[in-house]
């Protein structure tokens, strides 16, 4: 196994695909989503264009940093590669609060940009911000939306631990994980306008403020709580005796 890249490095790495994740993410939301033309005419990417937006940040960062730090951007998949075994527990302090400074870093320019729009309200918008019940962009009840948090959030660790598995092809592990966040957002933007990752959420809801932070809760502990299944139940379900590979050689060939 090589040996890790010094903490600074991967801190870095970590920062800069969280930063991505929130910016590029919920930017395409912010900016993109609906956009109408003088004509009136709809030019906006939707629903479909945000889910691949997430995934895309996701497979580009996984690319371009994931053999330095592994490329998790998010504390679910921290927590949840520290409880399968490949990641070290006393490590995860440090990636968590990266994680979510950088998310807050990246919402924050983001808010930078979005404000340059005459008219530009973070509350009135909901600023890519995740919620149940009315803040759901389907109208969705928190039971609903704490199920689907939970499962999906299981279910990204699930094809994160298996894209790379040892016996998963090698060099592919990025593209499993980055169209695996696209389908989850494609399942999940109506429900919750999909979290799926605590640093994710914080970062837009400090923007947003009132009933976005009051129901910021739900999207830390039901992404926490679904890594954590994921993660112990890997091994037992699919796992073997030999470890899987860390991102930062699934990225290779």
């Amino acid at each position: 196994m090589s040996t890790p890249a010094p903490m600074r490095k991967r801190i870095a790495a970590e920062f800069l695909g969280t930063f991505w994740l929130v910016f590029g993410g919920c930017g395409s939301a912010v900016l993109a989503a609906v956009f109408l033309s003088p004509a009136d005419v709809q030019l906006g990417i939707g629903f479909l264009g945000v889910a691949f937006a997430f995934g895309l940040t996701v497979m580009t960062m996984a690319y371009a940093v994931g053999h330095i730090s592994g490329g998790h951007f998010n504390p679910a998949v921290t927590v949840g590669l520290a409880a399968a075994g490949q990641f070290r527990w006393r490590d995860t302090p440090a990636y968590i609060v990266t994680q979510v400074v950088a998310a807050i870093a990246g919402a924050g320019v983001l808010y930078v940009i979005a404000s340059g729009r005459p008219g530009f309200d973070a509350v009135e918008s909901g600023f890519a911000t995740n919620g149940y019940g009315d803040r759901s962009p389907g109208g969705y009840s928190l039971l609903a939306a704490l199920i689907a948090e939970v499962l999906l959030t299981a279910v990204f660790l699930f094809v994160i631990l298996g894209a790379t598995d040892t016996r998963a092809p090698r060099g592919f592990a990025p593209i499993a994980i980055g169209l695996g966040l696209t389908l989850i957002h494609l399942i999940s933007i109506p429900v919750t306008n999909t979290s799926v990752n605590p640093a994710r959420s914080i970062g837009p809801a400090l923007f947003a403020g009132g009933d976005a932070v009051g129901q910021l809760w739900l999207f830390i502990v039901a992404p926490l709580a679904g890594g954590l299944i994921a993660g112990f139940a890997y091994g037992l379900l699919l796992g073997q005796n030999e470890p899987s590979a860390s991102l930062e050689s699934a990225t290779g060939a």
